[in-house]
């Protein structure tokens, strides 16, 4: 398989190794940006035609683009933890939206640099402490106890999906958000805002970028989780559109359907603030010293009234959020770091959310934890594909969605569909196809090849990995 980095500058691979040695020394500041239910198309540098991404394009000419990244599943709360544990769902437990908190004694990438003298910070959507009430902070699995000095945003998950809340989660403190009213609409099945003036990402915004004016002086590791282009599906389901956003902006007069004008809309309006980040840095001189990445959390939506077959946000990949197939789980990952990482490459090294951790670790010179699934791809930003170690297979599973079972193995991508309903047949359906020449996943050639698949669930057998329960 091609493992292949192209570059516009022929000389900068050996600048890159005379950096990769001082990475840990200069303490580089990491910004992780993940957003919520963006698909692998709908980014400019990833080939969409008509949402505007200017300043996540500019990110991606400035740095590297991977184009075989993987969200840690196929929805948000199991995918954070194996972003935060960098361990894969086989070893996490959570395969699906189920309540699971942080218990504040896992390893956690966040905990590791700050033992490690990083100042941490977060903002956006949490989900993995159910905190509701200031009653309840000494909930163990608060950001604030796993390893965060600072955290801007939601907590409880449900929550998360309202862009127009009545307060923010300020480390242990609510923080109302002005003028934003929240009734309870019987007829709606859930809460619905009767008065919208504060926009939640704004604010949230606004917190990560101080975060780093305090934290100029001394290495940092941000998290910016923002929740564009989430649905509001609760608000949703009275309006028939829960792509909530103060202006529907440069899409106000498209014949689009209004779901489909918000949806765009969100993705503009967050590609401004990751402009007027980059702008921030510069204006601090932390240009050079900062890895910015840039990803989401899963495969793109299919709610709110929005479609994602109108934008064609799941690209050439088949399948959406919930999905086992490559439109569910592949997503964006761009990675800048002027002078250290090349502008203008791009890399198809397989990687996942769980290769964060020890990537993130060996950035800051840290020693990560034995137990984790994930594989640095510091050489591959750094331009030593050379040293670049590989995964044998990368793995999900899901308790959602029609497929169970996912496994990434060389350009292989094995499948296991759920029995359906009614069905008496005890064979199980495996579906195997070759990514190479069917990158849409639209033939199955699993009887073409017995060999390949019965290999793939040997792995899988020897590690004890297996559909979840």
């Amino acid at each position: 398989m091609m493992r292949s980095i192209t570059t516009t500058l022929t000389c900068f691979t050996l600048a890159s190794c005379a950096c990769l040695s001082a990475a840990a020394d200069e303490r580089t500041n990491i910004i992780y940006i993940m957003v919520d239910d963006l698909g692998y198309g709908d980014l400019g540098c990833y080939g969409q035609k008509v949402i505007q991404t200017p300043n996540l394009d500019r990110l991606a000419a400035e740095g590297m683009r991977f184009t075989q990244h993987y969200a840690g599943h196929t929805v948000c709360r199991p995918s954070r933890l194996v972003l935060w544990m960098g361990q894969h769902v086989g070893h996490t437990g959570l395969a699906g939206n189920r309540a699971r908190n942080l218990t504040s004694q896992e390893s956690t990438v966040a905990r590791l640099l700050h033992e490690n003298g990083y100042r941490t910070g977060g903002v956006g959507k949490w989900s993995l402490g159910n905190v509701n009430e200031p009653s309840e902070i000494d909930n163990d699995g608060h950001p604030n106890r796993n390893g965060f000095d600072y955290w801007y945003g939601y907590m409880n998950q449900s929550n998360a999906h309202n862009f127009y809340p009545t307060f923010l989660w300020e480390n242990d403190k609510q923080v109302p958000l002005p003028g934003n009213v929240i009734r309870t609409d019987p007829e709606s099945r859930g809460r619905v805002s009767s008065k919208r003036v504060s926009y939640s990402h704004d604010f949230m915004t606004r917190a990560a970028l101080d975060f780093v004016r305090r934290n100029k002086d001394e290495p940092f590791l941000l998290h910016i989780h923002w929740t564009i282009p989430h649905a509001n599906n609760e608000g949703g389901r009275v309006t028939g559109d829960g792509m909530e956003i103060p202006s529907h902006g440069i899409y106000a007069e498209k014949d689009w359907p209004n779901p489909e004008k918000g949806f765009a809309a969100m993705i503009t309006h967050m590609d401004r603030d990751v402009g007027r980040l980059l702008d921030l840095l510069k204006e601090l001189d932390l240009d050079d010293e900062t890895l910015v990445l840039f990803t989401s959390d899963n495969g793109p939506h299919q709610e709110g009234g929005h479609k994602h077959e109108f934008f064609d946000s799941n690209g050439p990949l088949k399948g959406y959020k919930r999905s086992m197939h490559e439109g569910g789980i592949r997503v964006p990952l761009i990675a800048r770091y002027p002078g250290k990482v090349a502008p203008g490459t791009e890399s198809d090294l397989p990687s996942a959310f769980w290769d964060f951790l020890p990537t993130a670790c060996e950035i800051a010179g840290v020693e990560p934890p034995q137990d984790i699934d994930g594989i640095s791809y510091w050489p591959t930003l750094a331009g030593e594909s050379n040293r670049q170690k590989q995964h044998e297979y990368l793995f999900w599973s899901s308790l959602e969605g029609e497929t169970s079972v996912g496994v990434r193995y060389g350009d292989w991508k094995l499948v296991k569909y759920r029995a359906k309903r009614g069905n008496n047949s005890n064979a199980e359906d495996w579906r195997l196809y070759d990514l190479t020449r069917d990158i849409g996943e639209e033939r199955d050639i699993a009887n073409e090849h017995p060999e390949v698949a019965a290999k793939i669930r040997g792995f899988l057998k020897r590690d004890g990995l297996g559909e979840p329960h």
